[in-house]
């Protein structure tokens, strides 16, 4: 499996890598990673975890990564503008490749920030990769959930369901990042526990980057989480979940899975559980 966190030193040193750009199409635009193409639809789409959604969902990024040139010999490379401004959206991509079983993939740490402040240069041009048939692979399947496994693991102590959005959305007081009353309802998922994903990530010269292992594993202490936990996470529609994965699998959690359709898909499902309010005594 391939380091999943390199730096633009690495970057620039490797050949036969396909270089993804995450952000927006105005934005890459303006200026990316010399030979980047763009795919902002890592960011957008909007994915349900019921058979129908992961069927389309697997053939549309299937189509996409190949058409960016990924043939299972490149490393796909994929950035951000930074690691705390597009809600974890580099690091989106790395999950759906890693559930596609795509493991030749990584994650520029501190995205185009990082790159500059490195000194590195950036172009205008738009590359046309050569397509190619991207590889397919179950070994990646199990990282994905589904709403029914987290219903059943609703009340199972042996698993930690870890709610990683934004602290209005945990406490009820926002449905999502793209306004308040985007989703149906307002809650969290029962028995939940929540680490910001802001916490799992520290300030650097280059920018904000993902914690040490030891840091992130401290963070994660204060729900009573371990190494040995297995790890369920959900966010609104699994890019802030994507950051925390990336945190937690580099600070060795054995057993990291996520729940993708997250907020979005099972707010909108009525007779799915929700805590509501507060989550403590006002």
């Amino acid at each position: 499996m391939t380091k999943a966190l390199i730096s633009p030193q690495e970057l620039a040193a490797m050949e036969n890598v396909v270089i993804i750009d995450t952000r927006s199409p105005d934005a890459y635009a303006a200026g990316h990673i010399p030979g980047a193409v763009n795919l902002h639809d890592i960011f957008t789409y909007l994915a349900t975890s019921d058979a129908a959604g992961v069927a389309e969902m697997t053939s549309r990024f299937a189509e996409e990564f190949g058409a960016a040139g990924l043939s299972g010999a490149e490393t796909a490379v994929l950035y951000e503008q930074s690691m705390n401004t597009g809600f974890g959206q580099s690091c989106r991509g790395y999950f759906l490749l890693s559930f596609l079983g795509y493991d030749k993939a990584c994650v520029l740490h501190g995205g185009l920030e990082a790159w500059t402040a490195a000194g590195m240069a950036l172009s205008t041009e738009t590359p046309a990769p050569a397509p190619a048939a991207f590889p397919m692979s179950e070994a990646g399947a199990h990282l994905l959930l589904t709403k029914e496994d987290v219903l059943a693991a609703l009340g199972d102590p042996s698993v930690a369901l870890l709610d990683v959005r934004d602290v209005d959305e945990w406490i009820a007081d926002s449905s999502s990042p793209y306004g308040k009353d985007f989703c149906p309802r307002k809650g969290r998922i029962p028995g939940a526990k929540w680490v910001e994903w802001y916490r799992l990530m520290k300030p650097s010269a280059a920018g904000p980057v993902i914690k040490s292992g030891p840091e992130v594993l401290a963070e994660l202490a204060t729900v009573g989480i371990t190494a040995e936990t297995p790890v369920y996470l959900y966010c609104f529609k699994g890019a802030r979940a994507s950051n925390s994965f990336l945190a937690l699998r580099q600070a060795g959690v054995r057993d990291v899975r996520i729940y993708f359709g997250s907020w979005n898909e099972w707010s909108r499902d009525p007779s799915l559980p929700i805590e509501e309010g507060l989550p403590y005594a006002a």
